[in-house]
């Protein structure tokens, strides 16, 4: 008995009694505020997607409380079930505006890292003539808003002949100078040095691209991959503009059409609500390391 009582009751170590001590002298009355506050700031921020996704599982009945709950009681998966059948009562079942979404989301995303990444490759590391002012026009579209050149695009993309076609909704957004801009300022800090060394070694421009520069500005094209994707993905405007046939739309723009003014499809609605939101979140969680490195990082010179 005695020894169990004393492998239970074992003393501390000098070195755990000092880290608690040094841990409970660190704890400050502004500390704790300041946690609050930050606690109470999340707590606030992330109220309208934990009430997206509650009003997702929440039955009929629910819906129409009043006051409203915030929070599911009943949870049901009946209005998924609902937002697939209101979109296969259309003449486009619901899959089609999923593909939709996903081929166009994709294809925007790899080739506006790629685009953006080979573009500030030449204008960061190779002083060709006139780069100085390609750059500077690129800078200066930064201040004309999507809705300025909105006209002059849909009249491109029709002389083109490619209305209501995959090509017109990814061929408008693949280079954008923000991309541009944010990729470049992470390849102005990879030392010159480094690249003569990878020539004099024997690699070329296309393996110094992939295998040096990229993964040196990975923060930076990975937040690319995450604003185009959330920015694309979340899009309505441009399948508004572009295409003309129910089979060609994507699923923002489908799910304007769900609740239809009816009582019977806010279930639906909430449903194809979370549908759309939740990738978004996903990524944005799976990759916000990323980000905050390009955040810390982007337009420091080393």
């Amino acid at each position: 008995m005695i020894t169990a009582a004393k492998m239970v009751f074992k003393p501390v170590s000098r070195t755990a009694y000092l880290f608690y001590r040094k841990w409970l002298k660190g704890i400050t009355v502004k500390k704790i505020s300041l946690y609050i506050v930050m606690i109470l700031l999340v707590v606030f921020t992330s109220a309208p997607i934990i009430f997206v996704i509650s009003t997702a599982f929440k039955p009929l009945d629910e819906l129409f409380l009043y006051p409203p709950r915030f929070l599911v009681m009943k949870p049901t998966f009946k209005n998924f079930n609902d937002l697939l059948m209101a979109t296969d009562s259309s003449l486009v079942p619901f899959s089609r505006y999923l593909f939709n979404s996903v081929i166009t989301t994709v294809a925007i995303v790899f080739f506006s890292v790629v685009i953006s990444s080979m573009g500030a490759f030449i204008i960061s590391k190779y002083k060709l003539p006139g780069t100085a002012f390609i750059f500077a026009v690129i800078i200066s579209a930064l201040m004309f808003p999507p809705q300025v050149t909105a006209i002059p695009t849909y009249f491109v993309i029709s002389n083109m002949g490619i209305l209501n076609t995959y090509w017109a909704l990814t061929l408008p957004k693949l280079a954008v100078p923000f991309n541009f801009f944010l990729v470049k300022q992470f390849m102005d800090q990879i030392p010159d040095q480094t690249l003569e060394a990878a020539k004099v070694d024997g690699a070329n421009e296309w393996i110094m691209f992939w295998k040096i520069v990229m993964p040196f500005v990975k923060p930076a094209w990975m937040t690319v991959v995450i604003f185009s994707f959330i920015g694309n993905w979340n899009d309505f405007s441009t399948p508004l503009i572009y295409t003309t046939s129910e089979a060609m739309k994507t699923l923002p723009l489908a799910m304007l059409g769900v609740s239809n003014g009816t009582v019977g499809r806010m279930g639906a609605a909430a449903a194809g609500a979370f549908v759309t939101v939740m990738p978004s979140i996903i990524l944005f969680i799976i990759l916000q390391r990323q980000v905050m490195d390009t955040m810390a990082h982007s337009g420091i010179k080393s």
